[in-house]
């Protein structure tokens, strides 16, 4: 199984990266048609610029939505390599995403990772959510954590 490496460097410490670096400077400067694009629909906004600042930071180019229906007018402009979504978010929630993006041609194999706090509740919830290609709690999960199931899954995909 091949390690995966997250980049955390902290913009204070004149960028030094520890032994989870993601890559070298110059796999992190490929040129922006080559990112892997990521559509972050999150309705916290402290939340969502932790999210968009490390996934930057280790090469992804982030594209942010504060609720379902501002995300679902973004992948209207943009498709997304993967989405990450909260369950819980105003005007359209997660879950309500998730069916419209499974039902849309051009969106429906396009991995979706609920990233959230809502734990299901019961069993049609449980089926929608384990429907999703990972379901990843916040509070047990730091954000470097979520870099690397993020990497791994598009690893996956792409093999």
């Amino acid at each position: 199984m091949s390690e995966i490496k997250v980049n955390i460097e902290n913009e204070d410490e004149d960028n030094k990266s520890n032994e989870f670096s993601n890559s070298d400077k110059d796999s992190r400067n490929n040129s922006e048609k080559n990112k892997v694009t990521i559509l972050l629909a999150e309705d916290d906004e402290f939340i969502r610029d932790i999210y968009n600042r490390i996934f930057k930071m280790n090469g992804y180019e982030v594209v942010l939505a504060t609720n379902g229906l501002e995300a679902m007018k973004k992948m209207e402009k943009i498709t997304p390599d993967l989405i990450l979504l909260d369950v819980m978010m105003p005007y359209q929630n997660g879950k309500e995403v998730f069916k419209k993006i499974k039902k849309d041609d051009r969106l429906k194999n396009i991995p979706v990772v609920f990233l959230t706090n809502v734990s299901a509740e019961d069993d049609i919830e449980k089926e929608l959510l384990e429907q999703a290609d990972k379901y990843l709690i916040k509070a047990h999960f730091t954000p470097k954590e979520v870099v690397a199931e993020v990497a791994l899954l598009l690893k996956n995909k792409n093999e």
